[in-house]
């Protein structure tokens, strides 16, 4: 049941959080700018330079969601303890624990939006914004449509429907025609992977094509050369950490199946999962700072105190994370241990609390 007060409270406290967050948006917003200018040439225009930049929002926004929260809620917090409300609650008889609750129950708003943003918004926006600026930057991609990326090696057309990390395509067709504009050879592949050599083809499907009959034909392998580089397909994918969950645990049970390392993707889905948790034990950290040691201090103090704490758990969480990926660490204990850190230090500083 929400009441006055879990309004009252959560009202501050997501008042504080959109205000840093805008904050934050327009700094990382115009710094983006800046950098996307010096990329503007040919058919990459500065309209698109602007739309390039607005679409990579909500990957900045998920990112910044446990920094935000803990910031906006030390400032709606901290303005309610600077105008004695807090302690007014408190001598009405509004237990702690109470005051708590009502944050909590603001607390739930957040973690959805967090959750959404993370497993559609920003995902959904990033491949958009890559795609946008591929095909306006790039000479190999030509054409980007429902069913897929199409470019054209000579008199070869290439169909793409799945870009994956790490130099990986899925679902490859190509047709060979000849200088009639005759189809000559069709193939399928389920997969395709950079080597040393060039791109090679997996679970192939030929097709050849002649006046009077169409020979098929399967092949486990099959090289193929083309002009086409990974270079020219990194701006297709999505960074490990911006898939969403269910996508990130499909492509990491295919690296397994198929004998490569997961290790870098195993730490970007258990972050996926703990990001909602890490958002809630920044919003329970802000509260003993409010009634403990930091009551008595500007707003000012408070957003310092709360940046430093924000930007340790980030330097804790990334140091974490590449261990994992350089000496194979086990990513769960990678993602879990910064977290459980701070949600210690949560639990110290209420036990603090008089």
């Amino acid at each position: 049941m929400i009441t006055t007060l879990d309004r009252y409270i959560g009202r501050s406290v997501l008042t504080g959080v959109l205000a840093v967050m805008l904050l934050l948006l327009v700094l990382i917003g115009f710094f983006e700018v800046v950098a996307e200018l010096e990329d503007v040439e040919r058919g990459y225009t500065t309209g698109k330079a602007y739309s390039y930049v607005f679409l990579g929002l909500p990957r900045y926004i998920y990112e910044l969601f446990p920094v935000a929260t803990l910031l906006g809620s030390l400032i709606g917090l901290g303005i309610l303890a600077g105008n004695s409300e807090l302690m007014a609650m408190r001598a009405a008889g509004i237990s702690i624990a109470r005051i708590v609750s009502s944050v909590l129950k603001a607390g739930l708003l957040i973690l959805a939006a967090v959750i959404w943003v993370g497993e559609y918004l920003a995902p959904l926006t990033e491949q958009q914004a890559q795609r946008m600026k591929m095909e306006a930057l790039s000479d190999q991609i030509s054409l980007k449509t429902r069913y897929g990326f199409w470019s054209r090696d000579d008199n070869t057309f290439i169909n793409i429907r799945q870009v994956l990390p790490d130099a990986q395509l899925a679902d490859v067709s190509l047709y060979e025609y000849d200088g009639a504009s005759r189809l000559l050879r069709a193939i399928y592949a389920e997969r395709a992977s950079y080597e040393s050599d060039g791109w090679v083809l997996h679970a192939v499907s030929v097709s050849r094509f002649s006046d009077q009959r169409i020979q098929v034909s399967q092949q486990k392998k099959l090289t193929w050369q083309t002009q086409l580089e990974p270079a020219s397909l990194d701006v297709l994918t999505v960074k490990p950490h911006m898939l969403a969950a269910w996508d990130l645990w499909r492509y990491i049970d295919y690296l397994r199946n198929n004998g490569q390392a997961s290790v870098s993707y195993e730490v970007a889905f258990w972050g996926k999962l703990a990001a909602p948790l890490v958002t809630l034990v920044m919003l329970l950290l802000s509260i003993p700072f409010v009634f403990g040691s930091l009551r008595s201090v500007s707003v000012g103090q408070r957003v310092f105190v709360g940046a430093m704490l924000g930007i340790v758990f980030y330097l804790l969480n990334r140091a974490f994370s590449y261990m994992a990926v350089v000496y194979s660490f086990n990513a769960l204990f990678a993602t879990a241990l910064p977290l459980l850190f701070f949600m210690g230090l949560a639990w110290w500083m209420f036990r603090r609390v008089p």
